[in-house]
């Protein structure tokens, strides 16, 4: 029976679970996440292992992945951002982790739900909020009321920031959710498009989507990135408000 290019966003219980009335089934969006965290866990664990003076494989990959979450850190956060490694270096990872581990055949790419990615963009948001009112206290509140704004100009753009403020969650959950959708649906139609068409008509569709699969290679690695760095933007905010 062929399958419509959305069927593969669709989610499935896997052990069916109730509590109190509450669906908390183990579906195989759960078990994609699962997978994914302990393949990149095994690759760091693997690659901590060797303490080689000419890396090999798995312990380059695990230091450039190091490196590139101190690098984005050190850029957009400063010296002092090194204690929120842990976090942003965890978030990479996952959201790196589930944008390729969906380009696998029969797989689930839990980065193409809103609910996913609007969840870890909401514990960016209270994590960045709690750091800012923890280092700054009240002091947090002038990044809504920006010093040097005449009261007139200050009236209206107060309402204006606090929008925007609390507008970042749904910008960071929907850019990384659109992305991923609609790269998955593009590779399914095109797939579709070479099956039908047969041998003789199949190889232009299907040239066309291996340079689509690469291409959302790469954007699943950008959109990782993206996501990192707009955390970090966004730390950096909370920790330096009014400089």
């Amino acid at each position: 029976m062929a399958h419509g290019p959305l069927h593969q966003f669709e989610i499935h219980p896997i052990l069916p679970l109730s509590v109190g009335g509450v669906d908390v089934s183990f579906t195989n969006s759960a078990l994609a996440m699962v997978l994914s965290s302990a393949l990149v866990l095994t690759v760091f664990l693997l690659g901590a292992r060797s303490q080689a003076r000419v890396p090999r494989r798995l312990q380059a990959i695990s230091e450039m992945g190091y490196r590139v979450v101190a690098n984005l850190i050190e850029e957009n956060i400063g010296a002092e951002g090194h204690c929120f490694f842990p976090f942003v270096f965890s978030l990479f990872f996952f959201v790196l982790g589930g944008n390729l581990f969906g380009m696998f055949p029969y797989t689930f790419t839990f980065t193409s739900h809103i609910i996913v990615t609007f969840g870890l963009a909401l514990l960016v948001f209270a994590v960045v909020t709690i750091m800012g009112f923890v280092r700054n206290g009240l002091g947090f509140l002038r990044t809504f009321a920006p010093k040097g704004v005449p009261w007139p100009v200050l009236i209206l753009l107060t309402p204006v920031e606090m929008i925007s403020y609390c507008s970042r969650p749904f910008s960071l959950a929907v850019r990384l959710f659109a992305n991923m959708m609609a790269g998955h649906t593009m590779l399914k139609v095109f797939a579709g498009f070479s099956v039908s068409a047969g041998a003789l008509f199949g190889f232009a569709p299907m040239t066309l989507n291996v340079a689509i699969t690469v291409f959302e290679l790469l954007v699943s690695v950008l959109q990782a990135y993206v996501f990192s760095v707009l955390t970090c933007v966004y730390l950096h905010d909370a920790l330096h408000v009014g400089h």
